[in-house]
């Protein structure tokens, strides 16, 4: 029996690889989790993702499971609270940015239907399949990922640069980015 192989950054930890074999450029319409991905790439800016990682059960009690509505409505006394909570990233403009883009999330929901619509327009709803041999073949941005992080910014999101939106539209699933070898590679799939 011969060994799965996967993306090369994938096998660092176990947590790593259940993340890479379960969610990673697998699409995602759910918007809870389309925003819960936003708040821990934004998290992710200058650190790495197991960093990120290692903190997701403590991010989704810290805020409410990402209830959109809640977050928009937090004071200074959850702020507070946030900067006080050792299992999370405590970065005080990274925390800041959490109701930021929970308030400019609302109003894309309600300007498109849902965040779902918004972000797949994007890409006419279909994800887009790379081809990339090597972990070192990866871009850290695209015209597309710098395309959709000015259209953010403009509706009031803050940690959208395009190398943040890229990373966001792996884990989405709007780019499928895993390398030709790995096992998660539409060109390995068994049909």
């Amino acid at each position: 029996m011969s060994e799965i192989v996967r993306c090369a950054w994938a096998i660092s930890s176990p947590e790593m690889t259940a993340y890479h074999d379960k969610e990673w450029g697998v699409p995602v319409h759910d918007d809870r989790v389309l925003f819960e991905f936003i708040v821990l790439e934004g998290m992710q800016a200058g650190l790495s993702w197991s960093t990120v990682l290692n903190r997701r059960p403590s991010f989704r009690i810290a805020l409410d499971d990402y209830d959109i509505e809640r977050i928009a409505a937090y004071d200074e006394a959850e702020h507070e609270r946030l900067m006080a909570n050792r299992g999370i990233i405590r970065h005080t403009a990274k925390v800041r940015a959490v109701k930021q883009n929970a308030q400019a999330f609302i109003k894309v929901q309600e300007e498109f239907g849902s965040f779902d619509k918004y972000l797949w327009d994007f890409v006419g709803g279909e994800p887009i399949q790379n081809n990339f041999p090597t972990l070192a073949d990866l871009p850290v941005k695209t015209d597309l990922s710098v395309k959709l992080g000015k259209d953010l910014v403009k509706r009031g999101f803050a940690f959208v640069g395009p190398t943040i939106v890229y990373a966001y539209m792996q884990a989405v699933g709007v780019v499928n980015d895993h390398t030709t070898d790995c096992f998660l590679h539409p060109s390995n799939c068994k049909k």
